[in-house]
């Protein structure tokens, strides 16, 4: 175990010696959130990756950012801190099953969100992030029919805002739908001056009771530019870190899973720690590595969404 200031300073080292970047997504734990040299959502991560003039990336997110990482820039080597930090979403959507479920509906076109593996990714047509799904559904005309995976609560979210009536796989994040209504009402009832705000992915019950709906990077935009000084934040607590940095003077609280835990922290995010870091610019492992022919397939969606939300 390292203290926190000699963990900074070796993972700098580090990061010069192998010419190496370090991406993170919001709901990493704050420590890493702070070591990293670029922050953001899947979208900004995304657009970060295909743009890196570094030789290593680092990427503490899960399985299937790092793969986005790699789709986008097969020369470069990509690492993992923990390999086994996956996540609940792209699981609920096996690849095999979902190509069969796609062949049954042949005259769709495929919409995946980015929560996805890269197997699922080569089945699409287009992929989305929470930042841009309506933008690219709106893209498509209107007398094409649409299959969305893997999320429903974000494609159901999607249909309202784009009046298009979608196929939706069943598929969702454990986080998201942890959040408990009863809990929630209660919370708003002990902070009648809150504001709501809420990701896409959590049930519409609950999206039904937020004043704002948005991406992880929106949220926080959001909440630093209100004039409202408290907010009720349903969404992985990882990002409430980000919100006390940009406004401290406000108030974030994070919304109440049915469990008495900490269940409203991805355990798969959490996984990944400033050692783990350390250990992977050190041996240079876990690498993410996909075969060629899967790459390419992934990356023509991929680069459809770059395009689109440039």
């Amino acid at each position: 175990m390292f203290a926190k200031e000699d963990a900074f300073a070796k993972i700098a080292r580090l990061k010069k010696e192998r010419n190496a970047v370090i991406l993170a997504h919001y709901y990493q734990e704050p420590d890493i959130q702070d070591v990293a040299d670029f922050l953001g959502d899947s979208l900004a991560l995304s657009q970060e990756a295909a743009k890196t003039k570094a030789d290593v990336i680092l990427f503490a997110g899960v399985h299937f950012m790092a793969e986005t990482a790699k789709i986008l820039n097969p020369t470069k080597t990509v690492l993992i801190p923990d390999l086994a930090a996956g996540c609940s979403l792209a699981d609920s959507c096996p690849a095999p099953l979902f190509r069969e479920f796609k062949a049954q509906h042949p005259d769709h076109v495929v919409v995946s969100y980015i929560n996805c593996s890269a197997a699922v990714k080569a089945e699409s047509d287009y992929i989305c992030t929470s930042s841009n799904a309506v933008r690219i559904v709106n893209s498509i005309a209107k007398d094409k029919k649409i299959l969305f995976a893997p999320d429903k609560n974000l494609g159901r979210h999607v249909m309202k805002q784009t009046g298009r009536d979608m196929l939706l796989w069943q598929g969702s994040c454990i986080v998201h739908e942890t959040f408990s209504l009863k809990k929630l009402t209660l919370l708003k009832m002990e902070h009648p001056d809150a504001v709501v705000i809420a990701h896409p992915e959590c049930e519409e019950p609950l999206l039904a009771e937020a004043s704002f709906i948005g991406s992880t990077t929106a949220l926080l935009n959001y909440a630093i530019k209100s004039e409202a000084e408290k907010f009720i934040v349903l969404t992985e607590a990882g990002i409430i870190h980000q919100m006390n940095k940009s406004a401290p003077e406000k108030t974030f609280i994070p919304a109440p899973p049915n469990a008495n835990c900490a269940c409203n922290e991805c355990p798969y995010m959490r996984l990944n720690t400033l050692e783990k870091m350390i250990q992977a610019l050190e041996t240079m492992s876990p690498r993410l590595d996909l075969p060629e022919n899967l790459r390419l397939r992934a990356l023509v969606p991929m680069q459809r969404m770059l395009e689109l939300s440039n």
